[in-house]
């Protein structure tokens, strides 16, 4: 696989990180210690490079009615500013992505305008999709331009409690109103270091915090920013690996774990991100349509779920599941939850044993140990 660099890779090394290959980057899988980075973050704030990630930008008349056949949620109802997680299918409703799009106010010519930010290994993939889409969806194809620009955008993102008055620090005194009101899930273009960039209220580590959307060559000189500025509240930088651990306390689906071309939004507990109600067709829209009615996820087939330990291994990945001693099901992703000190994990099983309150045993490499169904998330942050 081709190793892809970020922006930053020469603050990481010079940081001392521990490097590993993810979506074909080399990502920093951690500086030090991942635990106390997963504290951090929970307790003050983490800086990450995630700039691995996609940016693709969707503009023209048809931007709307374009994103509406091109994904499975219904974009055209997103008002300029906000965000929308959704989902990118196949025909037969695998799931190709899930990403999240920007509404941005429209350009000098009236069109309208989003930003398109898929998963790292999938960036291309996506990309490809969605021009592909653009000339098939309608006779004569939609009136939109998309651009990939991911090679060009680096992504930071600042997590943690602190995250707010880390980012006020570096905005102007005149915008920080635009950064205190800024909404879950809503974006705005502020002045952060003396440069106007994309401030973006999301993340995926269950914690309040930003994701910064700025050029390749401005990145270094933001990323060394925040560090001075956030040092005093507590401000360190983390790796995948602790990101990984937020995002499963936090209930959070993974691409390649929990979401693959092979699963469908329902059983992943997706279904309300499904709009099968909005009047246009959208790809994957009747293999969806008899996936619901086949009552996947509820009543047939499997389910996402949580899954506590009772005991004090940790299952990974691809364990297998079992109930009585027979196979029910298997595990995604799995873990010791460094905040709340005991194992979890989320896993697919068959939908009659995925009630809250069964006990099931998690194979651990030839020794079985008991695990509880549990509703997600694992952690909800105090608001």
């Amino acid at each position: 696989m081709t190793e892809n660099y970020t922006a930053l890779y020469e603050q990481h090394q010079k940081a001392g990180a521990s490097f590993t290959d993810f979506g074909g980057w080399q990502m920093p899988l951690k500086y030090d210690s991942e635990l106390a980075e997963h504290h951090a973050v929970r307790n003050s704030a983490g800086l990450f490079d995630l700039s691995h990630m996609g940016e693709v930008w969707v503009t023209g008349p048809d931007a709307a009615a374009f994103l509406d056949y091109a994904l499975a949620g219904k974009l055209s109802a997103i008002a300029v500013g906000k965000a929308k997680y959704s989902l990118i299918c196949q025909e037969d409703g695998g799931i190709i992505d899930d990403l999240i799009s920007y509404r941005r106010p429209a350009g000098a010519d009236g069109t309208d305008k989003y930003l398109v930010v898929p998963n790292a290994g999938n960036a291309k993939v996506v990309a490809a999709a969605l021009a592909e889409r653009a000339g098939s969806g309608k006779e004569g194809g939609f009136d939109v331009v998309v651009e990939d620009v991911s090679n060009a955008t680096s992504l930071i993102a600042v997590q943690g409690p602190n995250a707010e008055a880390i980012l006020l620090t570096l905005v102007p005194a005149e915008q920080h109103s635009l950064v205190t009101e800024l909404k879950y899930y809503a974006a705005v273009e502020v002045e952060i270091n003396g440069q106007e960039l994309l401030l973006a209220r999301t993340g995926y580590t269950g914690e309040d915090g930003f994701e910064i959307y700025i050029p390749n060559e401005d990145a270094a000189g933001l990323w060394e920013a925040l560090l001075e500025t956030g040092a005093s509240r507590g401000l360190i930088p983390a790796g995948l690996a602790c990101r990984d651990s937020l995002r499963l306390e936090a209930g959070m689906p993974l691409y390649g774990n929990e979401l693959s071309r092979e699963g469908n939004a329902y059983a992943a507990g997706l279904g309300p991100v499904v709009s099968l109600a909005k009047e246009s067709d959208f790809v994957g829209k009747a293999a969806l349509t008899a996936i619901k009615a086949a009552g996947v996820g509820t009543s047939t087939g499997q389910k996402l779920v949580g899954l506590k330990g009772l005991g004090r291994r940790a299952a990974r990945g691809h364990y297998p599941v079992l109930k009585d001693g027979t196979l029910v099901g298997e595990v995604t992703s799995g873990q010791p939850s460094p905040t709340l000190g005991y194992p979890v994990a989320m896993a697919y099983v068959d939908v009659e044993h995925a009630e809250p309150g069964t006990v099931l045993d998690i194979d651990l490499r030839g020794k079985t140990e008991p695990f509880e169904v549990v509703a997600l998330p694992f952690y909800k942050r105090q608001k």
